[in-house]
């Protein structure tokens, strides 16, 4: 068995791929969707009588909030649109509370904390680690956080600012938290402190490739909790239409609204009406919205289940992992500290892959055992390559430390 796998290390090597599986980005055939934005004519005002080609409304033009709105079931009036990406709003957000806050801006107190599902986004572990913030860990169950862990972190730290995570197809593992779920974790936070802030970051909202859990919108659940003024609810285009060039959209109670609408008065002139009105004209409302992501959903779908089909010849005794219903990713769990060294071996093949420890606060994985794959951008024959190589390497790592 050995000697099969070295040798079938060394003909994948010798094959001289070269192959990226790092970023979950959409593939082109995806982008190919939204061509259309770039020759399609757009009308210098919006139908609510706006110049979009000028100054002013910093919070985007009615119809697109309206849009924005329906998306997140939210009131019209509290849902703004931004630029390029929910992280981007969620950063203003942070920076607000940082620099003016609620009551005391979080810049004047000290031991800043917030509880960080893992494995997670880097990206959201970047972001607090800007404003030297301490990153609490939880895991995850498959329907969202471990409420246990949840509750026992609340009780043992003092000054714990909120919790940030993307409750519908988590990233990475494909989580998408059942309504009970949510639903406690705002009530904890509620209880906990009158300005614990419960970030859901909806960047997958609309990305089901397979029959996915049902889930009441966050909005819905925070106004029935009556804790609206302690939940701030994200979503962007960023991978619906052009990734640096879609929409983005936050919706919030009015205080902090209000907060994060000052913070971006200080930072944006003006929004990119230009573009809300390009992608009016494209999508038309949230119906024409769902129509689009099927279309996604068919490129993706096949994608998926070639990584599913490698993963499942493994040895649930090497390693496991949830098939997630929509997103981006796929998490895997080794079951041995072989992760830093089956990364090392597939870029010694030319298939890079997200580095280890991605997936954890300053990139420490504790068990360095979770893999974070992004099957999206490849092409089918690529990412069969990328696969076979990355399931080559785990038996050879795993059979490594026999």
């Amino acid at each position: 068995m050995e000697k099969s796998l070295e040798s079938k290390f060394a003909a994948l090597k010798s094959k001289g791929f070269q192959i990226d599986l790092t970023r979950g980005k959409p593939g082109s055939d995806q982008l190919d969707l939204s061509n259309e934005m770039l020759s399609a004519p757009v009308s210098s005002q919006s139908s609510s009588g706006i110049d979009i080609r000028n100054y002013g409304e910093p919070l985007g033009i009615p119809e697109a909030r309206a849009l924005g709105a329906s998306l997140l079931s939210s009131p019209t009036e509290t849902t703004l649109v931004g630029e390029q990406s929910s992280l981007l709003l969620i950063y203003q957000l942070i920076l607000s509370n940082y620099l003016f806050g609620l009551k005391t801006p979080w810049k004047d107190q000290g031991n800043l904390k917030f509880i960080c599902p893992v494995p997670g986004f880097d990206r959201h572990f970047r972001l607090l680690e800007d404003f030297g913030i301490e990153m609490l860990t939880i895991p995850l169950n498959g329907t969202g956080i471990d409420l246990d862990a949840f509750h026992a972190l609340l009780a043992e730290h003092e000054n714990i600012k909120g919790i940030m995570c993307v409750p519908r197809h988590s990233n990475p593992t494909g989580d998408t938290y059942s309504d009970e779920n949510i639903i406690s974790i705002i009530e904890a936070g509620k209880a906990y402190s009158e300005e614990f802030l419960c970030i859901f970051d909806h960047a997958y909202l609309l990305h089901d490739f397979l029959p996915s859990p049902s889930q009441t919108p966050v909005w819905e659940l925070a106004t029935q909790l009556d804790a609206k003024d302690q939940v701030a609810v994200f979503c962007s285009f960023s991978k619906v239409t052009f990734g640096g060039g879609g929409l983005a959209f936050a919706a919030a109670g009015k205080k902090l609204f209000d907060l994060l609408s000052r913070q971006r008065a200080s930072m944006i002139v003006c929004s990119d009406k230009v573009n809300q009105k390009r992608h009016l004209e494209f999508l038309k409302d949230k119906a024409g919205v769902i129509e689009h992501m099927k279309k996604h959903a068919e490129i993706v779908r096949p994608k998926f289940e070639v990584a599913f089909d490698a993963l499942d010849a493994l040895s649930p005794e090497i390693g496991t992992y949830q098939k997630p219903t929509g997103g981006y990713f796929i998490s895997y769990d080794a079951k041995r500290p072989i992760a830093k060294r089956v990364i090392q071996l597939c870029k010694e093949v030319g298939v890079l892959i997200t580095p280890a420890g991605s997936t954890y606060p300053h990139f420490h994985d504790p068990l360095d055992s979770n893999i974070r794959l992004a099957p999206t951008f490849l092409g089918v024959e690529d990412l069969q390559d990328a696969m076979e190589v990355f399931v080559t390497a785990i038996m050879l790592a795993h059979q490594e430390l026999d």
